[in-house]
């Protein structure tokens, strides 16, 4: 169980670190050919590093490393046990390692060091580890052809994968991907968020001392307009997995068709809804879970809850559990182990969160009021809860993808299912009730990935992440399903027919 330092301790460690500076290619850091591209902790607005990031001429030089590195086999073709070892190996670094993570992670993305510690970066060496150990566990399958054939249907490595990451949860986004990635025998690019190059960057230098090949990883610091479009246009990249926004996702999808129609998963946005019937038995504790579900990492996750739809005979109730709740959520410094919110990424996305506000501060409107929040202090902005009546509110319809909570009153299950599903979206939904063939009627109505019952969540390792409609496309994160998006399938057909036999028959 991992326990929390002090806020002294934190700030010693940050004060101490090494932060890399160019980028990771060919098995050792050099400068990439683009332009310097600062790093900057959104709590203090100070410049933690100078990254020299990179440009297409080095999207070419990694890919060509890797798609060498590849051939050869030595990562590719490895015995899993090997793989499996070597990654396990990783796990053991990232272990020693980790209040060291934990705290370039809270610094580069503004997250609460609590969470780091707690969640990410156990996370992290778990999803590693969950698939390292699935590499020799996974078995191919024959088909039913008779006995004049046999036939074996094999995964293969599917080659080059570059991995094109977000910036709310840069370590745990990467764990899932380079988990099942690199334990098919693939050779990886990473292009992390330009906000957030830190981690990715050690976690690369660590793969190598576990004893992973060079140019098995490479992580490559830039702008998503010139890194990420010379790996997605990339005639010899294989595949893309990206997570992020909806709109990067279809460009994506647009790369792809102009070049060699490469393999694309999408891990994309969402408008996620939380459902709470008049039957549920506990309202506190379904407050404790929405709560959670809302705020954690500042509402900048993909499958926060952002729309709360509330049967109105338990909405009073609801919202005083719910400000309840909020008393313990303090929001400061990211590194004090005492707040549970820390800063939003940075000035441009904490202009959009308060765009909001503003609007609904100017319209004055009683189709959307204020129950708690509204208050915002560069860098933090403050738990809010706002009652939405307007079914097209920018509130309603938009991600917002900060710790703004539209509440929506409905008068039946029925409308709570058509409400919810009135979205471009479909990640995650819950549902709280106390009638559990209702549950079960409900999270089959729901058109969402994951759908949580009487809890917030996304399941665990071992069930697969991903949307319908807008939210995703291609695959899945998470589970033995991740496995099968990073592998190409291959049937080989044996004859068995004896041919001597056959003259014999003619």
């Amino acid at each position: 169980m991992e326990h929390l330092l002090t806020e002294t301790e934190y700030k010693a460690i940050a004060k101490n670190l090494i932060l890399p500076d160019t980028a990771f290619i060919d098995g050792r850091f050099q400068a990439g050919n683009g332009a310097v591209m600062p790093t900057i902790n959104p709590a203090t607005g100070e410049t933690l590093s100078r990254i020299q990031s990179c440009d297409a001429h080095d999207v070419d030089k990694a890919v060509g490393k890797a798609r060498e590195v590849f051939e050869k086999g030595c990562w590719s073709h490895a015995h899993p046990i090997q793989r499996k070892d070597i990654l396990i190996k990783l796990c053991k670094l990232l272990t020693r390692n980790r209040n060291e993570l934990a705290v370039m992670e809270s610094i580069d993305s503004g997250k609460p060091i609590r969470d780091c510690v707690l969640v990410d970066i156990p996370e992290t060496i778990h999803a590693i580890k969950w698939h390292a150990e699935a590499i020799d566990k996974i078995y191919g399958q024959t088909a039913p052809t008779g006995n004049d054939a046999l036939a074996f249907i094999t995964r293969e490595a599917i080659g080059v994968v570059g991995l094109v990451l977000p910036w709310n949860f840069p370590l745990l986004m990467l764990a899932w991907k380079i988990g099942p990635a690199l334990a098919a025998g693939n050779s990886v690019i990473i292009k992390p968020a330009e906000q957030t190059s830190l981690t990715a960057l050690r976690v690369a230098e660590l793969a190598i001392e576990a004893g992973i090949p060079r140019g098995v990883m490479q992580v490559l610091p830039g702008h998503g307009e010139c890194v990420g479009k010379a790996l997605g246009c990339h005639p010899d990249v294989d595949m893309i997995s990206f997570t992020g926004s909806t709109h990067t996702g279809k460009c994506f999808l647009q790369y792809a068709a102009q070049s060699n129609l490469k393999k694309i998963v999408l891990e994309c946005g969402g408008k996620n809804s939380a459902i709470v019937l008049e039957d549920v038995e506990n309202i506190d504790w379904v407050a404790q879970h929405i709560v959670n579900g809302a705020f954690w990492n500042m509402g900048e996750n993909c499958s926060a809850i952002s729309r709360l739809i509330v049967h109105k005979n338990i909405k009073e109730h609801l919202i005083r559990c719910l400000i309840a709740r909020l008393d313990n959520w303090k929001t400061g410094d990211p590194l004090n182990p005492a707040h549970h919110l820390g800063a939003l990424i940075d000035e441009a996305h904490y202009t959009k969160i308060v765009s909001y506000l503003e609007k609904t501060k100017k319209a004055q409107s009683d189709k959307e009021t204020f129950i708690i929040g509204g208050v915002a202090k560069k860098p933090y902005v403050y738990p809010t809860i706002i009652d939405v009546a307007d079914p097209d509110s920018a509130l309603i319809r938009e991600e917002i993808f900060g710790p703004v909570l539209s509440l929506i009153t409905v008068s039946t299950g029925d409308e709570a299912i058509a409400v919810a599903n009135d979205s471009h979206y479909g990640l995650t939904a819950s549902v709280f009730t106390s009638n559990i063939k209702k549950a079960m009627r409900m999270a089959r109505a729901l058109k969402a990935g994951t759908v949580t019952v009487n809890c917030y969540g996304e399941g665990d390792m071992t069930t697969p992440f991903g949307g319908y409609k807008q939210s995703g496309f291609g695959g899945r994160d998470k589970s033995l399903h991740a496995h099968d998006q990073y592998t190409e399938l291959k049937t080989v057909w044996v004859d068995l027919n004896d041919a001597a036999d056959e003259d014999a028959v003619e």
